[in-house]
């Protein structure tokens, strides 16, 4: 008879085949190295033999890591993650590569080079983005705990499509080494998992210091708390769609039922946040993806006797999808001379308006609530043609990133097409803890 450790990663490998034919989570899977890694699992650790899915723009060593580009294709990094060695650490075994929106850019999962994540609840919808693959690895059964990263709500978004838990830490709480860059300034590892007791013992397994990754550190001290929880009034109505508003009236409910004062408050900043957090990520974005050029970095179309500059546009245009082109133009405008003050710099300024609004709310609250989406799932296709709706669907959950704050997704029951509803808490800086606590209590009380 085998070993629990390796019939858990042999369940989770046979489940990842069926569930890649009915959604196409993954790009690549990795049975010989699962194998392999189950076996020698120490007895005793933490987190043995529990299979995770690890999303393609985080490195792991003799796998593939497309970050969901053409621009990428055949790369397989030499180095693993820290985050994934930690985790690897403490027991967890990695059965593959989940799919993604290219370069993390898309909040439904339709932008990958390699074709969109379908929905394991509804093919005919959208799975969430950009961490997509990895929501629906968990939300089909096929592993607990997947990871992913999150720019301005990639791994609560699809968390909250698919029905399942997503957890984005405090800026700085886990090591970005080894996560191929989209916006650096706002780029956080973040976990998906079928429950918020996996997503605690994910992360105390990975936080801490990383000497390769300079913006991570030790956290700070956790705020006091106050048992009371704020509904923010601006994500309250207008532009929230009645299911996710009565996710919302049902998560405040059942707080206030397990004795949790409920108040609301108002943060004016908040209009200004989706605006600010795209003018700040495709700068960075239009930073970050000059490497890609076809001479030093990525692959490449053309000679090199053509000259840099022709084969340079030859490889991007080739290479590189129609939503990460959007935005590295537009960041490279928000950056061009004469523009910067007028669209990055007013950007900044709005987000230390968002930030400094945030905190405030915060002073007296231990967690802000709000809908994590506007709305259930999309219909696949809907939102493509219309980019700005799009955009507009991260309004509650790129407050987080704008502020470096943690934020957890957990499911607050359906919508009147079936479909999961999510609830997103936003907690101050490094109240990551307290703030798991938190969510778990409304997951279960929402479930009771």
């Amino acid at each position: 008879m085998l070993p629990p450790v390796t019939q858990a990663v042999e369940r989770a490998l046979a489940a990842a085949d069926e569930a890649q034919r009915r959604t196409n989570a993954f790009l690549a899977l990795a049975p010989e190295r699962a194998r392999a890694a189950a076996a020698a699992v120490p007895e005793g650790a933490p987190l043995a033999g529990m299979p995770v899915a690890v999303k393609d723009n985080l490195c792991v060593a003799g796998l593939p890591a497309t970050a969901g580009s053409r621009a990428l294709e055949g790369f397989v990094p030499p180095y693993t993650a820290t985050v994934v060695e930690r985790l690897e650490a403490a027991g967890a075994v990695v059965v593959g590569k989940t799919n993604l929106d290219e370069f993390g850019m898309g909040s439904t999962n339709e932008n990958s080079a390699f074709g969109p994540v379908l929905n394991p609840l509804d093919p005919g919808r959208v799975a969430g983005g950009s961490s997509g693959g990895s929501a629906a690895a968990v939300a089909a059964g096929v592993v607990p705990l997947a990871l992913g990263s999150d720019t301005g709500g990639s791994v609560r978004l699809p968390a909250a499509f698919c029905g399942v838990v997503g957890f984005k830490p405090t800026y700085g709480a886990l090591s970005r080494y080894g996560l191929i860059s989209y916006a650096s300034s706002l780029d956080q590892v973040g976990v998906v998992a079928a429950d918020v007791g996996v997503a605690r013992r994910a992360f105390h397994a990975m936080r801490g210091p990383d000497p390769l990754d300079p913006t991570s550190r030790e956290p700070g001290p956790a705020p006091a708390s106050r048992g009371r929880v704020a509904v923010l009034r601006e994500l309250a109505g207008e532009g929230m769609s009645t299911d996710a508003l009565a996710g919302l009236a049902r998560a405040r409910d059942a707080l206030e039922a397990a004795g949790v004062e409920v108040v609301e408050v108002s943060v004016p900043a908040v209009r200004y946040a989706v605006a600010a957090y795209y003018l700040i990520a495709t700068a960075e974005a239009a930073s970050n993806l000059s490497r890609y050029d076809g001479a030093t970095y990525g692959a490449r179309v053309g000679e090199a006797a053509e000259g840099q500059v022709r084969v340079s546009a030859r490889t991007r245009s080739a290479l590189f999808g129609h939503e990460v082109k959007r935005r590295v133009l537009m960041g490279s405008f928000a950056l061009s001379a004469g523009y910067r003050d007028a669209y990055y710099g007013r950007a900044v300024r709005a987000r230390g308006q968002v930030a400094g609004g945030l905190a405030a709310a915060l002073a007296d609250a231990d967690a802000l609530l709000s809908p994590t989406a506007v709305s259930t799932a999309y219909r696949l296709g809907e939102k493509l043609a219309d980019p700005v709706a799009m955009y507009a669907g991260d309004v509650a959950t790129c407050l987080a990133n704008l502020a470096g704050l943690p934020a957890v997704s957990v499911p607050a029951g359906a919508g009147e097409d079936g479909l999961p509803v999510g609830v997103q808490l936003l907690g101050a800086r490094w109240s990551d803890d307290a703030l798991l606590d938190l969510a778990e209590g409304l997951a279960s009380a929402l479930t009771a």
